[in-house]
């Protein structure tokens, strides 16, 4: 996959025992192409068996997202439910614990084989875990921590008109939002021209950056953009069109900016910054409009809690409008 194209997250709805086979079947054939080498396709297989079984067999309203790196070369899949939630974690990822007469090796297995493993578990809310894998052996530890990412297209198209990118630079980490307008073929065009252009341009300042967006989509149908860079003790953002970007603290949304309205493309208002002072471990969270905004406003202390790597799947499940390309991109603000 080249670094231009555009993050793309399979959502399986583990509603029957059948979805547990599709899960797997989904992220083997993910792990190719991915470039994932030997048998790895075959663990992503296995983690997302793993994953889907627990899914089916304790949990309700489970999915498994599969899908590349942010960061890094590799896959990643993720699982999330609202299900009863584990009273003693610790004890669940032990080899040999059970509920249900197996061998009991499920998580603990899945943490041996992730090169990469976050899980994290709430009695009553759910459990949501993340599971990398590197596509190489001299891949691994390169996607970088306190990073997550979902991009899902609208219920009945096969292609996402939704993009988003992470990349590290002199300039600080920059990550943009790419909403092309409407959905479907034509809007995931706009998304990988924004996406080509922000890689030729991701350490210039902002304004510059969101300019030469605009230049490239002229021929497009245009898009909605947010860009984000994390500086020493500071975000910056700069969006135009339906994009948000939320900065969290650990007992609620600290600070939540709009984006200016304009389609990158056709119509650009002047690019505009604004700043918020940050302090390291602070979750900043950037994401389209097929993510209901209204999570920000109340957000239980279980959502919260959640780490980069598990909050926009989490996000996407439970505020996701299945009408519409939703993507949540969450950066943790280095230490």
């Amino acid at each position: 996959m080249t670094a231009a194209e555009p993050l793309a997250t399979a959502q399986v709805r583990i509603d029957h025992e059948s979805a547990v086979h599709l899960a797997a079947t989904v992220a083997r054939d993910t792990a190719l192409r991915c470039g994932l080498e030997g048998a790895r396709p075959d663990s992503a297989a296995a983690v997302a068996s793993e994953l889907a079984s627990n899914l089916h067999k304790h949990a309700r309203d489970g999915a498994v997202y599969v899908q590349p790196l942010t960061l890094g070369q590799g896959l990643e899949i993720v699982a999330v439910d609202r299900g009863p939630g584990m009273a003693d974690l610790r004890q669940c990822l032990a080899d040999g614990y059970t509920t249900t007469g197996t061998l009991g090796t499920g998580l603990g297995a899945v943490r041996r084989v992730a090169g990469d493993f976050v899980i994290r578990s709430r009695t009553g809310y759910g459990t949501a875990a993340s599971a990398r894998i590197a596509a190489t052996a001299r891949a691994a530890g390169t996607e970088a921590a306190g990073t997550g990412a979902v991009c899902l297209p609208a219920d009945g198209e096969t292609e996402c008109g939704d993009a988003c990118a992470v990349r590290d630079t002199d300039s600080g980490r920059t990550a943009v939002v790419v909403d092309g307008l409407g959905h479907g073929e034509p809007a995931a065009r706009a998304a990988r021209t924004a996406l080509r252009a922000f890689d030729s341009a991701c350490a210039a300042p902002l304004p510059d950056i969101m300019r030469t967006l605009h230049r490239a989509l002229r021929h497009t149908r245009g898009a909605a953009v947010g860009l984000l860079r994390l500086l020493p003790g500071r975000a910056e953002y700069c969006g135009v069109g339906n994009i948000r970007m939320c900065l969290l603290s650990a007992d609620a949304p600290r600070q939540r900016m709009e984006s200016r309205p304009g389609v990158v493309g056709w119509n650009l208002p002047t690019p505009q910054v604004r700043s918020a002072p940050v302090e390291a471990g602070q979750l900043v969270v950037v994401h389209s409009d097929g993510i209901e905004s209204r999570w920000a406003h109340s957000p239980p202390p279980a959502l919260l809690s959640l780490p980069a790597e598990l909050l926009p799947a989490a996000l996407a499940h439970r505020h996701r409008r299945s009408r519409d390309d939703a993507t949540a991109l969450t950066l943790t603000v280095p230490r």
